[in-house]
């Protein structure tokens, strides 16, 4: 979840360059001589060139179009990406193999997904989450990272708002996935009326939160109660399992429909005849079939 060496050093080369030359523009911080002296400053003033970067971001375009370090194109296209860096506060939500997850706290909807630079951020934040940060995202070769500079919250949050920001990052990984590069666009992105039903549906506080959405989805699609029995059947046959195994059945497949089991046995094609006959046609397309083993 961190960058290579190589691209460890690529980065701070690009970046310190264009602080560089922000304070060339802007005259901020007196002694600096070179790039290179970016690395001596202390956190303040090294914060104050940022700011004044993200302030003016036509810098950016300036920094490119000067040149002053000889860059080559490819490097310089790297550099032209920062002008879509997204700064605020976020959610850290999830620690996951590739990345970590930043949940946007002003835009729920996005989720993204964000490489360390040296360090994890597990390593950074500890693994208790989610936890609140500022912090400013950057494209780098088709991945975000951040800009060196995390500024951590201490808050601790009730279950209900833990349950509500992990709702919302459930939601926005439905509706668009994990973003892992910059820009992002919703142009072209819609999930299925399917999809997101099925994220309302899946825990009991997203029931809750969501169900005037979850009775209009069905409203204006009747044919979505079939999406809606199959996932309220996984709840029901959840329960049915830990009470089954409480009584003794070790191993058999059911038949489930309206949170009732209507047919039981060892097969799956035993299960599937028995219910067929039980039920109109009507109501055979609303039968859930588990596996108890």
């Amino acid at each position: 979840m961190v960058l290579s060496e190589s691209d460890v050093k690529l980065f701070y080369r690009l970046y310190h360059s264009l602080l560089f030359y922000v304070n060339l523009r802007h005259k901020i911080i007196g002694g600096l001589n070179r790039p290179a002296d970016i690395h001596k400053l202390n956190l303040d003033d090294l914060q104050k060139l940022k700011d004044r970067l993200y302030l003016f971001p036509d810098l950016i375009d300036s920094f490119v179009k000067d040149n002053t370090e000889n860059f080559s194109p490819l490097e310089l296209e790297i550099v032209s990406t920062w002008k879509n860096f997204v700064k605020g506060r976020f959610y850290i939500v999830r620690h996951l193999k590739n990345y970590t997850v930043f949940l946007d706290s002003r835009d729920p909807a996005k989720a993204y997904g964000v490489l360390g630079i040296i360090t994890s951020f597990e390593e950074m934040v500890g693994p208790h989450l989610p936890i609140v940060v500022e912090v400013v995202l950057l494209p780098f070769k088709n991945r975000i990272i951040y800009d060196g500079t995390l500024l951590s919250f201490n808050v601790l949050f009730g279950k209900g708002i833990r349950r509500s920001i992990n709702d919302s990052f459930s939601q926005a990984k439905t509706n668009f996935g994990i973003i892992t590069s910059l820009p992002f666009s919703y142009d072209g992105i819609k999930s299925s009326d399917s999809d997101i039903l099925r994220g309302y549906l899946k825990t009991e506080y997203s029931r809750s939160v969501h169900y005037n959405e979850i009775q209009e989805l069905i409203r204006k699609n009747p044919d979505l109660m079939v999406v809606y029995s199959e996932e309220i059947s996984k709840v029901h046959a959840r329960t049915y399992r830990k009470n089954l195994k409480i009584v003794g059945v070790v191993d058999g497949w059911f038949a489930l429909i309206d949170g009732m089991i209507i047919a039981g046995g060892k097969t799956r094609e035993e299960v599937e005849r028995i219910s067929k006959s039980l039920l109109p046609p009507e109501k055979r397309k609303f039968v859930y079939i588990f596996h108890l083993k």
